[in-house]
Parts: structure tokens; sequence; C-alpha cells
């Protein structure tokens, strides 16, 4: 049992967070750069599956890495992540086809499939269970770092020194990672050696059941991400922007701000009352988005998604905790991810059909997104009147 009265902040806890804002950083630094890059070698018309391929392949791993997780161990997992991360960022330059181009993009969704996984199991093992909220909202708020300095970085690396060198950087970043995660104590208490076995998922270990709802929160609501991350960077040229990274930049900022007292409010007043407000922003902000047509509103509807998703994520990955058991946190985790996949990879193929390179139907198409997440605020409200009572 983990001292319920100790400090979240740590020696492991802080190597964690540093582990994952390197992860982060990792794959993120070359994403607004790879619609450019499809682009110029014949895909353009496809760039919906950039994302969506990703998380394809992440949304099907989460079942096997969580498994892994609660059996072979959270730092094999975690670690497994990051190397995908290091391969793929050496073979990026040595493909010159759209179809193994997205090959790729398959083989590296196996890195988010699996490092966040055994993540967050890592910090419940670690965490007072009554600082979970906070705990995994300073997580995210490094995992966030990640993804502000990443794409700003990948950017001017893509822009001053060449695509293939910003491919590189990102194995770099991966290498870091994995070298912090190899070295931290595994909290798994009854590990297992790895057998091919923990390779077998039956039925009843794909999904944990109990965890439905806030995989519908996550699924409708991350629908936006996926949106951004497809349409953003063709967008952000239409409207005069040369680092690619500034919208990323801006709403991974605001998110980072947020997060030092949303997870905190969420273990005080609960996780549906901020969920509620989380998603009415996010559902705002994704709709004010669509209509700005100018840098300065493409910023503010940046921030404004930063401030929702930082309000929104730990409170629904605290609530995703809660509503599992201990010996299963690694499944509950996995299907709270392949919700999460499922939404981002949806929205961006969708996006990216529906858009076909017509830079007119972007505004509309963020309009049309911005409705499927006020779906998820309504199954929230819906869900607490229903177990009448707000937790």
């Amino acid at each position: 049992m983990v001292d319920q009265t100790k400090s979240i902040y740590t020696f492991p806890f802080a190597l964690l967070c540093l582990s994952s804002l390197l992860f982060s950083a990792s794959f993120n630094m070359i994403i607004p750069e790879l619609p450019s890059h499809l682009s110029k070698m014949g895909g353009g018309e496809h760039k919906g599956l950039i994302i969506a391929l990703f998380t394809l392949t992440a949304g099907i791993s989460r079942p096997f890495s969580g498994k892994l997780t609660d059996r072979w161990g959270r730092v094999p997992v975690m670690a497994v992540g990051s190397i995908v991360c290091f391969v793929c960022g050496f073979l990026y330059p040595v493909i010159s086809s759209v179809a193994f181009f997205f090959l790729l993009r398959l083989v590296h969704g196996f890195s988010t499939g699996f490092k966040p996984t055994a993540t967050s199991a890592y910090v419940a093992d670690i965490i007072p269970q009554n600082r979970w909220g906070e705990a995994l909202g300073m997580h995210g708020l490094c995992f966030s770092i990640g993804g502000a300095i990443g794409p700003a970085i990948g950017s001017f690396i893509a822009q001053n020194y060449g695509i293939n060198p910003m491919f590189y950087s990102s194995s770099l970043f991966a290498v870091l990672s994995i070298v912090i995660v190899i070295n931290m104590r595994e909290t798994l208490q009854d590990k297992q050696s790895f057998s091919l076995s923990m390779l077998k998922i039956k039925r009843d270990e794909v999904l944990e059941w109990r965890v439905i709802p806030a995989a519908v929160v996550t699924l409708l609501s991350y629908t936006g991400y996926g949106v951004i991350l497809t349409l953003i960077p063709d967008w952000s040229d239409h409207l005069g922007i040369g680092n690619k990274g500034l919208f990323f930049t801006a709403y991974t900022l605001s998110s980072i701000m947020i997060r030092f007292i949303s997870g905190k409010v969420a273990d005080r007043y609960g996780r549906i009352k901020v969920m509620i407000v989380g998603l009415f922003i996010v559902a705002l902000a994704v709709l004010l988005i669509g209509l700005g047509s100018s840098v300065d509103g493409l910023i503010i509807g940046a921030v404004i998604y930063g401030i929702g998703t930082g309000v929104l994520s730990p409170a629904v990955n605290a609530w995703t905790i809660d509503l599992s058991l201990p010996q299963h946190r690694g499944k509950a985790m996995a299907t709270m991810y392949i919700a999460l996949e499922i939404g981002i990879g949806g929205g961006a193929l969708l996006a990216g059909y529906v858009y076909a390179d017509h830079l007119e139907r972007i505004p509309h198409i963020f309009m049309v997104n911005s409705f499927i997440i006020l779906l998820a605020f309504f199954y929230v409200i819906l869900w607490n009147r229903k177990n009448k009572r707000i937790t």
C-alpha cells in the first residue's frame, strides 16, 4: 500500500516525468512536417492516414501492453515504447515510397501503444490514491511540455538543417528516454518473466468494462485532437505561419499552466464536475478555431484548447483509475487509451478525407467536430444523473 500522506514529488516520479517529456518530444517533433513531407512523396491526398495509421497500431497494441504491464512489469513495457521511437527515427530518412511511409507510421504507432499505458500504471503504484489527480496532472504537464517543445524544435531543425536531421533528432530524444527508463525501479509486485504466452489475448483481456464511461468520454473528446493534427499544419501554411509548430506550442503552453491546478481541483471537487467544465471549454475552442481566419484567431483558439485539455485530461485519467480494480490498472489504462486512439485516428481519418486538400472545407470540419465533443459533455451529465452522484 502507498502511504496516503507522503509527498508525490519524489525522485522516481521526477524521473518518470522527465522520461515522458523526452518520449513525447520524440514522436511529436516530426508531426508538423509530415504532411508536406508526404506531399513531396506524392501522397498528399492521403494526409488523414498520417495520424490514423499511427493511432491504429497504438490502439491495437493496447490490450497487449495492458496485459504485459500487469504481468511482465511497468519498466520493460515503457522501454519498448521508447525503443520503437528510436528505431523509427532512423528509418524515415531511408524510405522513398508512400507505401513504405505508411507502413512505418503503422510501426511507429506501437510506441504510444506501450509507454503511456505502463507509465500511468507506474504513477498509480507510487502515488497515494488521494493525490492521483494531482500526480497525473503533473505528469501530463511534463508530457505536454514535450508536446510543446517537440514540434517547435522539429520545425526549426527541418527549416534550417533539413528533414533528415529532424528525424535523427527524434531518435536522440527517444534514446535519452530509454536511458532513464531502464534505470528505474520496477513497481509491479508479482512480476513475471516474459513468455510468448503473454501475447495471447483472451476476449476478457481486451477491455476493462468498469472504465467504459471514461473510455466514451475519451473517444469523443479526442476526435478534436485528430482533426487538429491533420488540418492545422496546412491551415498554418494558409495563414502565413512559417513555423508549423506554433499552434502546438501555444496550445501546450496554456495546457501546462492550467495543469498546475487542474489535477488538485479534480481531487478536491470531484472528477465529474471538472470533466464537465473541461469538455465545454474544449468544444468551444474547436468551434473558435473553425471560426477564426487569422493568425491571432488561430492562436487564441489554441490557447483555449490547451486550457480545456489541461482541465479535462487529469480528471479523465484519475476517473479511469477510480473505476478500475488495482490488479487491472494496466488493462484499465489500456482501455482508456484504446478509446483515445480510436478518437484521434477516427477524427484524423475523417478530417483528412473530407478536407482532400480543399482549404475552404477546414472551418466547417472544425465546427462539426465541436458538436461531436459536446456529445461527450452531455454524456457525462446524463451518466451522473443516472448514477445519482457527483464524483
